[in-house]
């Protein structure tokens, strides 16, 4: 059985809740298991925390949720690409999967709401990830 962790953001909580649901029904139908599961303060701060869970033996695969919404100056930006770029390196690092179920930048609060399935998408890709690559 699969072992995940889980990030989520606290900030846009109101989707973030709704994506770890998503997640977990869907770690559920995938027969994996979520181990852990770490809150944040925002998206912003998910990449330390996805880190020390990726660092644990026990974890096969890290998810890592959160809704970047825009503002008035581009922060959002800012923060997508900033995070976009610290998980990959973290995935690399530890050899092992960190996806990416963090919606945004440059979407509005009901674009947020629409996309709470990415919860599920980020442990779908993570248990995929581990079937499909090749042992070392």
């Amino acid at each position: 059985m699969t072992k995940l962790g889980v990030v989520v953001a606290r900030f846009n909580q109101g989707v973030t809740d709704k994506m770890l649901e998503e997640a977990e029904k869907r770690a559920s139908e995938l027969d994996a298991e979520i181990v852990e599961t770490v809150r944040v303060p925002g998206a912003y701060d998910t990449p330390l925390a996805a880190d020390r869970v990726a660092k644990k033996y026990e974890i096969d695969a890290v998810a890592v949720l959160g809704a970047i919404i825009e503002g008035d100056t581009n922060h959002d930006d800012v923060i997508g690409h900033s995070i976009g770029h610290k998980l990959s390196q973290i995935s690399l690092d530890r050899d092992k999967p960190v996806t990416l179920g963090v919606t945004g930048p440059g979407m509005t609060a009901k674009e947020a709401s629409a996309r709470t399935h990415y919860g599920a998408e980020a442990v779908e890709a993570a248990v995929n990830l581990l079937e499909d690559l090749p042992e070392v």
